[in-house]
């Protein structure tokens, strides 16, 4: 097993440093870890620290000698999933996936078939367990630099976003729609990619045409349509493996 990750604010140069509040407290009476265990302190913004712990305190607080400070760099190519709101508790399920497989940036889309509606109050809560959910996916998966999850956008900022990408993405299924195979796509050595997923109604035609002018272009998965929750991972997962950061 890798060591498990927890969150600092600011990487410690060490020697020594005290884990406490949440993450100590996680450190000491959920994981237990006893003295002589690894561990990674990260900041979730590429910043890394080797540690073992020395001692523990109380019921949240860990004592850590820290061996080695690192900074994992940005990807040559960053990928970034426009995702639109599924409904209930799918759109955390999505960023859970995306964040484990390796997703650099996921950006919330209010389309228009949508059904789920981000307004007022619900739509700080709904964007705040998104951001928590890749927070603890990040955690989870033993990333050290963790996906952005973005402001809710609209389909006009969207499209800025696609016009700004060297590959610009848009998943669609519809048969009459000429799409290439997102296997085959012809993808940067370096910069950006922007994927846009739509809901479960898919991407209206208003949608695919101001996309379409922003320079995207529609790519399919394969043959089987997939949910809206999912189909971001299995497309991040095409983009990584033939990146090379898979290799």
């Amino acid at each position: 097993m890798t060591a498990p990750v927890f969150v600092v604010e600011k990487v410690p140069a060490g020697p020594e440093f005290v884990l406490d509040g949440p993450e100590g407290r996680h450190a000491v009476s959920v994981k237990r870890l006893a003295p002589g265990e690894a561990l990674v302190l990260a900041d979730g913004r590429g910043g890394w620290a080797e540690a073992v712990v020395k001692a523990a305190e109380g019921k949240d607080r860990l004592v850590v000698s820290v061996s080695g400070v690192f900074e994992e760099a940005e990807p040559a190519v960053r990928i970034t999933v426009v995702q639109a709101l599924p409904k209930g508790d799918r759109g955390e399920v999505a960023v859970e996936t995306m964040t484990e497989t390796g997703v650099d940036a996921i950006v919330p889309w209010q389309a228009s078939r949508c059904i789920t509606q981000w307004r007022g109050d619900r739509g700080a809560k709904s964007l705040a367990k998104w951001r928590a959910t890749a927070r603890e996916s990040g955690k989870q998966s033993r990333r050290v630099r963790f996906p952005e999850v973005a402001e809710a956008a609209t389909t006009k900022q969207v499209a800025a976003l696609l016009a700004g990408a060297d590959l610009a993405v848009v998943l669609h299924e519809d048969r009459d729609t000429p799409s290439g195979a997102l296997a085959t796509a012809e993808l940067p050595a370096t910069g950006s990619v922007v994927l846009v997923v739509g809901p479960e109604g898919g991407v209206s035609p208003e949608e695919l045409a101001a996309f379409a002018q922003a320079g995207a272009h529609p790519y399919r998965l394969g043959p089987s349509v997939l949910r809206t929750s999912t189909a971001g991972t299995a497309a991040a997962a095409v983009l990584l493996a033939r990146t090379g950061r898979w290799s």
